[in-house]
């Protein structure tokens, strides 16, 4: 099994704030290494289709601890950033029966597209490093023959988190604990009838939050009925060339990549109207017409739109037929947004 190339160059010099931050970590390193501490391995849910896969990980430093947590589910949100990354690890993966090995980036990550041949589906792919306990990472293959697929937004969409609101944000990201986070009322009922209506259709959930909350999502959207799918989400810190990442160019990123990778895919775009959904998925089918099936919108109430710094909407459920053919639905919970789905036939 080999690595298929990325085709992009090597990075600049990097970033004042990210010299920075890549100081601070050599030396909590080896302070931490000279303390026991040990790498781990955290395996994310990834994709593909058959001949290719995308695997995603990171490596980051840990204590060994000498019992497990008697509740390891139920943590407040900064326990998640607490985390040192381990860079320029070599990690191992197993996959198809093939094997090659991958090296973490300066934030601990490995992101790589490597050759094998898996069965649709779900499936495993194993990760191994030294020192670090080998962990299966699941991976979604996704059938040549599957033309339907969903893309949904999280933050508002799928679970309550008020992110526009830098204060309850904070609040909810870094001191709520995980069990107390709301689902938006209806929404995993409607995606796990989109997938019924539509055998084999795959699930991603674009989020412009950080890999570090991508367990805590995991298990919110299982607890809570979603169907499984990957998370593509973003990094946290300083960036190669500036102080911070671009969310909106992120998710701008990530779809044009799963309209290159899946090319036969018509995808129904879910999001609200709380950030910059409507403007990313505007561009997106402007660009890829045939690529989008439809776009349904969750929208905020207007507690929620004042309070995120957007206008309230008119109330009720509305469907639109957007400038490149799609069907644009807005209505507040997945039961309207059903119920429009249903009325232009896309289920």
């Amino acid at each position: 099994m080999s690595l298929i190339p990325a085709g992009r160059a090597a990075p600049p010099r990097l970033h004042r704030a990210a010299r920075i931050e890549d100081a601070v970590h050599q030396l909590l390193e080896r302070r931490l290494r000279r303390g026991g501490w040990k790498a781990r391995i955290v395996a994310y849910t990834g994709y593909g289709a058959p001949g290719w896969v995308r695997v995603m990980g990171r490596v980051v430093l840990g204590r060994l601890e000498s019992r497990p947590r008697r509740r390891a589910e139920k943590v407040r949100g900064w326990r998640s950033f607490a985390t040192l990354p381990a860079k320029h690890a070599r990690v191992v993966i197993e996959a198809g029966g093939q094997r090659c090995e991958a090296e973490t980036d300066r934030s601990g990550f490995i992101d790589v597209v490597v050759e094998a041949d898996l069965p649709a589906g779900w499936g495993t792919v194993r990760l191994s490093a030294v020192d670090a306990t080998p962990v299966e990472a699941p991976v979604r293959i996704v059938d040549p023959s599957v033309r339907f697929g969903i893309l949904s937004d999280i933050d508002d969409t799928v679970m309550v988190t008020a992110l526009p609101r830098p204060l309850l944000a904070a609040w909810n990201t870094f001191v709520l604990d995980e069990h107390a986070r709301m689902a938006v009322p209806g929404m995993a009922v409607l995606y796990e009838r989109l997938v019924t209506a539509h055998p084999g259709a795959p699930v991603f959930y674009l989020s412009t939050g950080a890999w570090n909350v991508a367990p805590a999502l995991t298990r919110f959207l299982s607890r809570h009925l979603y169907p499984g799918g990957p998370l593509l989400l973003t990094d946290w810190g300083p960036t190669a060339d500036g102080w911070f990442r671009s969310g909106m160019e992120h998710k701008r990123v990530t779809l044009a990549r799963l309209a290159k990778e899946f090319p036969d895919v018509r995808w129904l775009l879910v999001g609200d109207d709380g950030q910059h959904d409507q403007e990313i998925y505007a561009k997106f089918a402007a660009e890829h017409p045939e690529r989008v099936a439809g776009v349904a919108i969750r929208r905020l109430s207007p507690t929620q739109a004042v309070l995120a710094g957007a206008f309230p909407a008119p109330a009720g459920s509305s469907s639109a037929t957007g400038p490149d053919g799609q069907r644009w639905l807005s209505a507040p919970d997945g039961a309207g947004l059903w119920r429009l789905l249903r009325a232009a036939n896309l289920v």
